[in-house]
């Protein structure tokens, strides 16, 4: 998570946004936009028979958001609650007592790490911490940027063991074995915190949703008429003409894209973005973007990211295990594709 609000979407939701009225149901379709919520723009669709059910329903949507946004939060905290930045200003001094979420969170991730061989591994805190300091200055001051030395990086590296990540679930706390160790689950918490909202509104028995956070896109039941959400990819060459490399058409699915244009700075005339290999503490060039269907929003977060440090034929062994689909973008514009993708292309 960011300190500053993100103008990204990866994917956008492209939908009329008229009040149609559907001639076998009173239901119209409304919009809500937020921003803030995981420090980016939050929209929610959705089909209601009035203006006012729907209002209620996104003032629901948008509390969970903020909830699990102020638990996950690493940069500020909150009175009241003990958060994952409470975790790592206090975690090595002993247990810290947290809500299940956070639990939750954490014991999820730990499972991603594996998932993944360690491409997602939200244990790399303290070598993320120091691109995100040189980034933020690369980006206020241009002609100054640097990156950051590598030794300095190597030594940030000897701390991010995910098994220094002590769960007492019993308990309910959270202990870091590490003195030097730090949490970031920017990889992984906003598609949590968008899954576990969705699952509470399939819950409640709401359908014909759509949330987009931070173009982090999980649709909830299909439209009134039947049809499936027409989702756009966003194009990573910003200076195309066209915004899409892809759409696709989902229901209860989850879309969530990786890209260079997201986050970066400029050194030496050589873009770095802020998706980093564990294994060579750099940026990949490897792709453009890289965009995951999946049933699951929180694996479809961070299978984008950890897939994006991985060859296309390593990529596809780990979608097949987590049955999820993907597109990858080359930075020559190439497009490569899951045959599963390629299905949710057609409307």
């Amino acid at each position: 998570m960011k300190k500053t609000v993100s103008v990204f979407i990866g994917a956008v939701l492209l939908i009329s946004l008229s009040l149609q009225l559907f001639s076998c149901t009173s239901k119209k379709q409304y919009k809500r936009t937020e921003i803030g919520v995981f420090d980016t723009h939050t929209v929610i669709l959705g089909y209601e028979e009035s203006e006012e059910l729907f209002e209620t329903r996104a003032d629901e949507i948008i509390e969970k958001l903020r909830y699990y946004h102020r638990l996950f939060d690493i940069y500020y905290e909150y009175d009241g609650i003990n958060n994952l930045k409470t975790v790592n200003d206090k975690g090595a001094d002993g247990p810290v007592k947290v809500e299940k979420p956070v639990i939750d969170l954490l014991s999820y991730s730990k499972e991603i790490y594996g998932l993944t061989a360690g491409k997602t591994n939200i244990a790399m805190g303290s070598v993320l911490s120091i691109w995100h300091s040189y980034r933020e200055k690369g980006i206020d001051d241009p002609a100054s940027a640097q990156l950051p030395p590598m030794e300095e990086l190597e030594r940030a590296a000897r701390h991010v063991d995910i098994e220094g990540i002590f769960i007492d679930e019993e308990n309910g706390t959270v202990e870091l074995l590490d003195e030097k160790m730090s949490l970031d689950v920017g990889a992984v918490a906003k598609g949590y915190s968008v899954e576990m909202t969705a699952r509470y509104c399939e819950e409640k028995g709401y359908t014909g949703y759509a949330l987009s956070v931070g173009g982090n896109v999980r649709c909830i039941g299909a439209k009134p008429d039947g049809k499936k959400w027409e989702i756009g990819v966003q194009n990573p060459d910003t200076g195309s003409s066209d915004p899409y490399v892809s759409k696709v058409y989902l229901t209860n699915e989850a879309l969530v894209t990786s890209g260079v244009y997201q986050r970066y700075y400029t050194v030496a005339e050589q873009d770095y973005h802020h998706i980093i290999d564990p294994k060579t503490l750099m940026p990949s060039g490897r792709y453009a973007s890289v965009s995951v269907i999946s049933r699951d929003s929180g694996l479809a977060d961070a299978l984008s990211t950890a897939l994006f440090n991985m060859t296309e034929e390593e990529g596809k062994t780990i979608a097949e295990n987590a049955e999820a689909e993907v597109l990858w973008v080359y930075p020559d514009g190439t497009l490569k594709m899951t045959d599963g993708f390629s299905e949710y292309t057609k409307e």
